[in-house]
């Protein structure tokens, strides 16, 4: 087999036997081919050329081009496709020996996740208060991403059958995991008015679609609708700061744990397979119990 017909083997195992999303499939077929031009141009043209040596090589030069050089993060993960790659090729019987197994990506710094307050939410969910059919839509999008904690591809693929007697939501994860979700009152009622008010009339402008929320000509919306939604709703709220639909995935994360919620429940809910992922947000409550502990108290200044 030759480099692209390996890659392909790939792709087509992680998209059917794994069940990875549509995006995520894209996204590594993006790696593996910055990857295989690369060997391409040092002259390699088959996998069992491959050594620690050569990925280390490769890890290298992505960090240093001059063109676009990767930060730590994105380099991290180009060597996660690779390294998923060559396992499979040793699984598949293709190659002896795991070339990438004990290359190690690079240093990622501490982040923490942006959340926004209870109030800056609060602003941004007023801000699309109306009756217009897009107001309706935009109400029902956005207090449900807050409620869930919903990913924006998760929302997006929402079908009116996935609203499960008015106050519980079904959503679709990575790797196709579902998980059930509850939806608070006002989530409720945005969903309810939108569902009576609203998507009866969207549904009239295009084809037949199960999908929950729709765009003005009638078809499912897109991601990079609800992009621009919500960059519209912060324009109107005047918070005066850049959100993203991570954000409200986010703050239903902080503002759950910082109303004492246990971190496995959060996990469950946000859909995370592993809970050291979810532990990232006892950081951000830890930083706001400090700030206040410091604020507040006497003797801790």
């Amino acid at each position: 087999m030759t480099l692209p017909a390996d890659v392909d083997a790939y792709l087509r195992h992680v998209a059917i036997e794994r069940g990875l999303s549509a995006n995520t499939v894209a996204a590594y077929r993006r790696d593996l081919a910055v990857y295989t031009s690369w060997l391409a141009e040092e002259g390699v043209d088959d996998v069992s050329a491959v050594s620690g040596a050569t990925v280390s090589g490769y890890l290298a030069h992505l960090g240093s081009r001059e063109e676009s050089p990767l930060t730590a993060t994105s380099l991290a993960r180009m060597l996660s496709t690779v390294r998923g790659f060559h396992r499979f090729l040793l699984e598949e019987g293709r190659v002896e020996v795991d070339a990438a197994r004990d290359v190690r990506p690079p240093k990622l710094p501490s982040t923490l996740p942006k959340a926004i307050s209870v109030d800056q939410v609060a602003a941004l969910l007023a801000a699309t208060d109306g009756d217009e059919l897009d107001d309706l839509r935009d109400k029902a999008l956005l207090e449900l991403m807050y409620a869930t904690g919903a990913r924006v591809s998760e929302a997006v693929g929402l079908n009116v059958d996935d609203v499960i007697d008015t106050d519980v939501v079904r959503l679709t994860g990575k790797g196709a995991k579902q998980r059930i979700v509850p939806l608070g009152s006002f989530a409720q009622e945005a969903v309810a008015a939108y569902l009576v008010r609203a998507r009866p009339v969207l549904s009239t402008r295009g084809r037949a679609t199960p999908a929950l929320f729709l765009g003005m000509r009638g078809a499912r919306l897109s991601r990079q609708n609800v992009w621009l939604i919500i960059r519209a709703a912060a324009e109107r709220s005047n918070l005066g700061i850049e959100i993203s639909p991570h954000t409200l995935r986010h703050s239903f994360a902080t503002h759950l744990l910082a109303g004492g919620a246990d971190v496995r429940v959060v996990q469950e809910l946000l859909g995370h397979s592993s809970v050291a992922t979810t532990q990232i947000y006892t950081l951000v409550t830890a930083d706001a119990l400090r700030d206040v502990y410091v604020t507040a108290h006497p003797r801790a200044r």
